[in-house]
């Protein structure tokens, strides 16, 4: 649940940061209101997900969708030029999303571990 509440923390952050730069300044009010309620919820969903999922691993997957997700909509609907080696490079964030997906925690399975010889 903890891994879904952050894609979803992600997906806000793209939302926001595109809505950010639609706000002119905070002077449109929808672009401004879809900023401030993104964020917020994207923040609750990443500090949700934070206290399961160890920070730094949290960051960064919530900052790699963030960005991916905020790129390809730009060049989506031609407010960023489409190139090659940006899809290159976003692939390349995705990838690592992914893998830090994959990666077991260490440290969550030495906790797991008994602490001395088993018990008879």
């Amino acid at each position: 649940m903890a891994w879904i509440a952050l894609v979803i923390s992600g997906i806000l952050e793209a939302v926001w940061a595109t809505a950010l730069g639609q706000s002119e300044g905070f002077t449109q009010p929808i672009p401004t209101i879809v900023f401030f309620v993104g964020v917020v919820l994207s923040m609750l969903g990443l500090g949700w997900a934070a206290a399961r999922i160890p920070i730094g691993t949290a960051y960064a997957v919530w900052v790699g969708i963030g960005a991916a997700l905020t790129v390809i909509y730009a060049m989506a609907t031609g407010d960023e030029a489409f190139s090659p080696w940006k899809a290159v490079f976003i692939s390349g964030i995705i990838l690592a999303v992914i893998g830090l997906k994959l990666v077991p925690d260490k440290k969550k399975e030495a906790d797991a571990e008994p602490a001395g010889p088993p018990m008879l």
